[in-house]
């Protein structure tokens, strides 16, 4: 089975790559050092060349100060000419989406919630996904949608909040909590690519799917804190109200994973305290950080 993957240099990607050469797929992996997926011309000829059985689009961008920032983060996370790009051969497409492309609520979020993005980044994920069904439609490829939640594991992004917070565990280091309280669903990396392998693989999923991937449980900052002092072993100083948040936090954001398992056969299969662990360990097999981490940007997935 051939696979490209967009998005192959990010965190989720390159754990996705992982898993599908170990499964004995041939993978193409697309970075941003590859081709500039904002350039329709440059991205159709990167997908015509890999000619792949299977795409997994997980390219996503984030800029937003300028003008340019906005046009080429939207070219990206829309990527409007992909589909007419792929090869009669092409089976599936399986996007990689994000819950921010829903509105905040104080109950599980179902896959009928309503789309009303949260942000800019949101925004641009929910046209990515609506763009991708309508051409996928067309063109008659079977293509799936699944809404991450938060996603976390070894590797990801220093900046974020549990690499942030084992980091301080490692260095005494002092994290930042918000000044509202903020809760997330977090789900193991390995998990969100499981479910990513199975919707390619499942040919009696009807095209057009949107899945939600999440564990059905919501931690907040603090609780999420105390477990990593707990598989660390290490108690980690925090400083209550000293991060500002971001606009995006919420006291409720959890998701309703059934449709994934009705469908996917897919549950989360790795519990925040173990993958906390999993994580910690991962990073004591590498350098610590030259200098302690003293703020946290937390970002959606």
């Amino acid at each position: 089975m051939r696979a490209l993957v967009t998005g192959a240099g990010g965190f989720v990607g390159r754990h996705l790559v992982t898993r599908l050469r170990a499964d004995g797929w041939a993978v193409t992996g697309l970075t941003r050092a590859d081709v500039d997926l904002a350039d329709p011309v440059a991205g159709a000829a990167a997908v015509g060349a890999a000619d792949p059985d299977v795409v997994f689009s997980l390219a996503a961008a984030r800029r937003k100060a300028t003008a340019a920032d906005r046009a080429a983060t939207t070219a990206v996370n829309t990527s409007p000419w992909l589909v007419e790009a792929l090869p009669d051969r092409c089976r599936a497409v399986v996007r990689l989406g994000s819950s921010t492309e829903y509105a905040a609520a104080p109950h599980p979020l179902a896959e009928d919630a309503a789309l009303r993005p949260r942000g800019f980044f949101g925004a641009t994920k929910a046209a990515g996904s609506l763009l991708l069904q309508a051409a996928a439609a067309e063109r008659g490829v079977r293509s799936a949608v699944l809404r991450a939640f938060q996603v976390y594991g070894p590797g990801d992004h220093p900046a974020r909040l549990v690499p942030v917070v084992l980091e301080a565990a490692r260095t005494g280091a002092t994290v930042p909590l918000p000044t509202r309280v903020s809760r997330r669903d977090w789900v193991w990396v390995g998990d969100v690519v499981d479910a990513c392998v199975r919707a390619a693989l499942a040919d009696d999923l009807p095209g057009g799917t949107v899945l939600n991937i999440g564990t059905g449980v919501q931690t907040s900052t603090e609780e999420l804190v105390g477990t990593a002092e707990r598989v660390s072993g290490r108690p980690i100083a925090t400083a209550p109200g000293a991060h500002p948040g971001r606009d995006w936090d919420t006291a409720d954001w959890m998701c309703d994973p059934r449709a994934a398992a009705r469908l996917l056969g897919w549950t989360p299969t790795v519990d925040l305290a173990e993958g906390l662990a999993r994580t910690w360990r991962a990073g004591a097999a590498t350098e610590p950080a030259a200098q302690p981490v003293v703020g946290a940007a937390v970002e959606p997935a």
